[in-house]
């Protein structure tokens, strides 16, 4: 008895007191493995309420400063998010849902306004006259698309899909998003093979770019393979 509790006690104090490294790590596996048991539509909405948060900071800022690192965490999170629906989700709705071309489709054409005005947002600074116009512009057309994706696009894919499935598409959106471009590009392709390959080249321009500017809670830009 007494032998099995001071191998418990050494294994707590192991652990306690591990190296960052070890912590790290499986922190990185728990959530690797987190992500791997999220269905596609469930990470999708995610996204999307992670967005709304960050629109939220942007119109009511406690400083300039919060503003600034608001927009840019905007732009880095909804680039990505809409560059790994192009290239993952859409393909899987015209594979599986009966229809899901037509949607897929009209999703990449929404997609492209939304774009347009991305791009011409995350130029701006907060004291240029139509900030608030553009980004309020934006995200009532963005509000519109995920309303419709969510209600419709992503209830159908669901349901022509398996659980195995969905968490498999779960890991591929994950993977594309660690290397596609953090800002708006709306005259690139929006299919693939075209856009993965304009992408790739795309993105380690935004990614060196990223360093220089401000995001919440850092000084350095986000790491795409943490998101």
């Amino acid at each position: 008895m007494f032998a099995r509790t001071a191998r418990a006690t050494k294994h707590l104090t192991q652990t306690r007191f591990a190296h960052p490294s070890i912590i790290n790590q499986s922190t990185r596996l728990f959530a690797a493995s987190a992500i791997s048991m999220t269905k596609i539509s469930e990470t999708i909405k995610t996204d999307h309420r992670d967005l709304e948060g960050w629109y939220q900071k942007i119109i009511n800022p406690t400083s300039e400063d919060e503003q600034v690192r608001a927009q840019n965490q905007f732009v880095w999170e909804l680039a990505r998010h809409s560059l790994g629906e192009e290239l993952v989700v859409y393909p899987a709705l015209e594979k599986h849902v009966q229809g899901g071309k037509a949607l897929a489709d009209k999703d990449r054409e929404e997609h492209q306004v939304v774009k347009e005005l991305l791009k011409k947002f995350q130029n701006m600074k907060p004291a240029d006259t139509e900030y608030m116009p553009t980004i309020k512009s934006l995200m009532d057309n963005l509000s519109q698309h995920i309303k419709e994706e969510e209600s419709e696009d992503l209830v159908r894919l669901e349901s022509a899909l398996d659980q195995a499935d969905s968490e498999s598409l779960t890991k591929s959106f994950h993977r594309t998003k660690m290397f596609v471009p953090t800002r708006s590009h709306p005259s690139a392709p929006a299919k693939p093979p075209f856009e993965t390959a304009v992408g790739l080249m795309t993105a380690p321009i935004d990614h060196l770019k990223d360093l220089f500017r401000k995001f919440p809670d850092q000084k350095i830009s986000p790491n795409p393979s943490m998101k």
